[in-house]
């Protein structure tokens, strides 16, 4: 029986033009590259975000889709997208799931393990 597999990778950014330290606001882009290495076609439904700041304040965000579509990819194909958040720190992370289904409609998740969300610090 085929089963469902993908695989996600991230990479962020700071964002410092949609950033303000005096009002305690840092903007991160991140990109995610979803990736069907199954044997099975596997579409995108949602997403659950957990986002942790450096204090220890908790958002988490539930959605349909990502970047507004619901991707559908055939094993071999993958998707990518770049999205933004703010915490109030400049350092913090983020980890979630998407909720996949495959094209049997059998529901599956797919964890993204956390990542972080901070400023490079700058090299002396």
């Amino acid at each position: 029986m085929p089963s469902p597999e993908l695989s996600c990778s991230v990479s962020t950014r700071f964002l410092p033009d949609q950033s303000s330290a005096s009002e305690d606001v840092y903007a991160f882009a991140y990109t995610i590259t979803i990736r069907n290495t199954g044997d099975t076609a596997a579409q995108v439904i949602g997403r659950h975000w957990v986002i942790t700041h450096g204090s220890g304040q908790v958002e988490e965000v539930r959605g349909l889709g990502v970047v507004g579509q619901q991707p559908l990819l055939k094993p071999g194909e993958q998707f990518e997208y770049t999205s933004w958040t703010r915490i109030t720190t400049p350092r913090g992370s983020m980890r979630g799931e998407l909720y996949c289904m495959t094209d049997e409609a059998e529901a599956f998740e797919v964890p993204i393990e956390a990542f972080a969300l901070a400023i490079a610090q700058a090299l002396h």
